[in-house]
């Protein structure tokens, strides 16, 4: 029997794709991340360059109007550095943690779908046996149906198509499928097994309860 076997399959494809999609947003952020940190890093060796043109610079100047605009200038390259730096490492450090996040869901991921493979390996045995049960059932089938009265299955067909069940058991002298009651005579020759009998109200098979309980039992 496939038991559970489908439901866990579907649940985990599920939480598979669930976790696709985290590592690939999660992929996505570092890779902002990594784009960010670039240019921080390139405007940092930009200011650093201006900052080492605008020293030398210093020693040119002519008057202090050049001093104090060179100087301004400095200061602010200097500052960018600092600030620059500071969000590099924060860069850094945020996708330091990212990438410990993406390799969990790639581990987590890695373990998922070695359970889905076995589980779906599993499901494919089970499919086949009961596929092979099925067709066994199926011919067994056909040669019952082969020897039944005409009438009575396509009374049976009909029923099935309308109301579900065709075939109902005898719940305190009367059919289980529509409550009414059946002659005693009647319940005896139910029980007896050796001929079919159809309840007067409601036209389903009346079956004893020892046969349907081995049809179940066969199931």
């Amino acid at each position: 029997m496939k038991g559970d076997l489908p439901e866990a399959v579907r649940t985990l494809k599920e939480e598979i794709a669930e976790l696709d999609g985290k590592a690939a947003a999660k992929q996505q952020y570092i890779d902002e991340f990594v784009a960010t940190r670039n240019k921080a890093d390139n405007d940092i060796k930009d200011f650093e360059e201006k900052l080492k043109r605008y020293k030398e610079q210093q020693y040119q100047v002519r008057n202090n109007k050049e001093y104090d605009a060179i100087t301004k200038e400095i200061e602010f390259a200097e500052e960018s550095v600092r600030t620059l730096t500071r969000q590099f490492e924060d860069f850094e450090n945020q996708m330091s943690v990212a990438k410990n996040e993406l390799e969990e869901f790639n581990g987590r991921l890695s373990e998922l779908n070695e359970v889905l493979k076995e589980k779906a390996a599993e499901l494919s045995v089970v499919s086949k046996e009961t596929e092979d049960e099925e067709l066994k059932y199926n011919h067994e089938r056909e040669k019952i149906v082969a020897r039944l009265d005409k009438e009575i299955l396509a009374r049976y067909a009909k029923i099935r198509s309308g109301r579900g069940k065709a075939v109902s058991t005898i719940r305190k002298n009367s059919c289980s499928g529509c409550g009414n009651r059946v002659p005693p005579q009647h319940i005896m020759e139910i029980r007896r097994n050796d001929r079919i009998y159809l309840c007067q109200h409601c036209g389903r098979i009346i079956v004893s309860d020892e046969l349907a309980q081995t049809a179940t039992a066969g199931q």
